[in-house]
């Protein structure tokens, strides 16, 4: 892989002056966009093999997995635990290739919007162990804070999901943000940290740290 990948650009210097207005917007107010029949047939066959594969394991949920490279690894590091690995493009997730006799039974990977994914597991009871949002589209422009996780009307459907969030960037400004929406939706304490991962999770942070990108992260257990 090589090291080229560019720093997020911005005009942004510090969480949006924006971002507290739009947050008690979203926390006041319920999302009421329907959900997609395919997202609901994807997140239906996910707990279907949940229960039928590891039913007594705790849930953890790789938001975003691109390729699946990062739940795989969370299912081999968490092999207690029973890992959905969720992204949109099904020509990502189609490009891990699996290896019929070393595929982790405790890993699925499925196609589904997050948006919808998020809430139909928030509706349904269902609460993680773990969850990760790892190197999410920064959406760096200043005009695009609600396309960023923390800015979209989703978010208190994402942290009603609880367990330990792990958030992971390049840009230390989206984990700034993020970091700010929890503490604010939540009144928990976050803890954000430049960090060295010890081998890499993902191609993104494989090829951000070839590129010599300095690393950030925010965590907090929300029960």
């Amino acid at each position: 892989m090589e090291a080229n990948s560019r720093l997020p650009s911005s005009a942004q210097t510090g969480v949006h002056e924006h971002l507290s207005r739009l947050l008690d917007r979203h926390a006041g107010a319920i999302f009421r966009k329907p959900c997609a029949d395919y997202n609901r047939f994807a997140f239906e066959a996910s707990l279907e093999r949940w229960q039928r594969a590891a039913p007594s394991a705790p849930l953890i949920l790789d938001a975003g997995c691109g390729v699946g490279e990062s739940s795989l690894v969370l299912a081999r590091e968490f092999a207690d635990h029973y890992v959905i690995g969720v992204d949109r493009s099904a020509s990502r997730l189609a490009r891990h290739r699996r290896d019929t006799t070393g595929w982790p039974e405790n890993l699925d990977l499925r196609r589904a919007d997050l948006v919808d994914y998020w809430r139909l597991l928030d509706a349904a009871g269902v609460r993680l162990a773990r969850h990760y949002l790892l190197y999410p589209n920064p959406w760096p422009k200043i005009g695009q804070l609600g396309r960023r996780w923390h800015g979209h009307p989703v978010f208190p459907a994402l942290l009603a999901l609880g367990g330990v969030l792990e958030c992971r960037s390049n840009w230390p400004i989206y984990v700034a943000e993020h970091a700010f929406a929890v503490r604010r939706l939540t009144q928990r304490e976050v803890h954000c940290e430049l960090f060295q991962p010890a081998a890499a999770i993902s191609p993104f942070e494989r090829k951000y740290l070839l590129s010599g990108h300095r690393l950030w992260r925010a965590v907090v257990d929300l029960g």
